[in-house]
């Protein structure tokens, strides 16, 4: 093994020219911790927000990436040997410790997640984050068999995930999408184009007492308008930040109908659930779901993958995938 590593450093808060590519020392294990060797990393919004400066606890340069996946190089726990194929998501990965964008990552023994699997690197690394999330926030709203769903932010990767699970378990669903251009990529029952006015039209069309169930995946920006359009009585979770993660002026009496549940999802919540995501993983080696990668980079590629982020031109999920000589 080296003793230094390629890594992509957030420098400061700013665009993604903040990026940088640098050399820096493999990180010394410690005890409680084991070293990865990272073979891919999923990219994610919220590594955007913390780039942009929007996560106070953040302290810059920092290695950004919430979630990764690799073979364990050096392990200090015998559940988790060296040569052990993991993944690792969130338990403040990229955040409190440097993450993802790196050669190699030290991470938290409690965030390892051993897989059996023989799918290629790009397509794994696409899964984690993904997959225990749409599956989380699917059992946040306790949805039942023949139940009808709405997804806002479907071209989103959780989107297209959650779809793909709730059509897998006899739920009709339909999603929404803000570009036409992306009607075709996606896979539902129904698709509906948001185009920034009120969908209960457009809904009522397709329903007209409304959905049991709304996942809301834009987040802050469209939670109220969520819980006018879920028919009385039924849940609505927020599990996405596409638009932020405050809610302002937020009336809870006036804005949440009687006998109406809003709820959340956080992924922390699924931290280290390997039967779950070994559940995922199967369910796709065997067909059952798309991976949904839009776009595969390399760590060298990180500033044109994060705006291409940013600019909202993926349909599913990016991935960025590491090289060892």
């Amino acid at each position: 093994m080296s003793a230094t590593m390629r890594a992509a450093v957030c420098v400061r808060a700013g665009g993604p020219e903040v990026l940088e590519l640098r050399e820096l020392p493999v990180p010394a294990v410690r005890d409680g911790w084991s070293l990865v060797r990272v073979h891919g990393a999923g990219l994610n919004r919220s590594e955007l927000r913390t780039r942009q400066g929007h996560s106070p606890s953040v302290r810059f340069p920092r290695v950004l990436g919430i979630e990764c996946v690799g073979v364990v190089a050096a392990s200090t726990d015998p559940a988790v040997p060296e040569g052990t194929t993991v993944a690792a998501v969130m338990g403040e990965m990229g955040r409190a410790y440097d993450g993802g964008y790196a050669e190699y990552a030290l991470l938290p023994n409690a965030t390892l997640m051993p897989v059996a699997t023989t799918l290629p690197w790009d397509v794994l690394a696409a899964l984690p984050e993904t997959y225990l999330t749409a599956q989380g926030a699917l059992d946040a709203l306790g949805i039942e068999r023949g139940a009808r769903l709405l997804i806002r932010g479907g071209t989103s990767s959780v989107g297209m995930a959650a779809a793909a699970i709730a059509a897998g378990s006899g739920v009709e669903t339909a999603v929404t999408t803000r570009q036409a251009s992306k009607v075709d990529a996606l896979t539902a029952d129904h698709v509906v184009v948001d185009a920034g006015e009120s969908l209960g039209g457009s809904l009522r069309e397709i329903w007209p007492d409304g959905p049991e169930y709304v996942l809301d995946l834009v987040g802050a920006r469209t939670a109220v308008g969520s819980l006018r359009l879920v028919r009385r009585g039924g849940t609505v979770c927020v599990a996405g930040s596409l638009s932020g993660w405050l809610i302002q002026d937020f009336e809870p009496i006036a804005m949440i109908p009687s006998g109406t549940r809003l709820t959340a999802f956080h992924s922390e919540t699924m931290k280290g659930r390997a039967d779950v995501l070994q559940r995922i993983v199967s369910e796709v080696e065997g067909g059952v779901y798309r991976p949904n990668v839009d776009r595969v980079f390399e760590l060298d590629e990180i500033v044109a993958a994060h705006r291409y982020m940013e600019d909202d031109q993926a349909t599913g999920k990016l991935v960025v995938t590491l090289r060892h000589e």
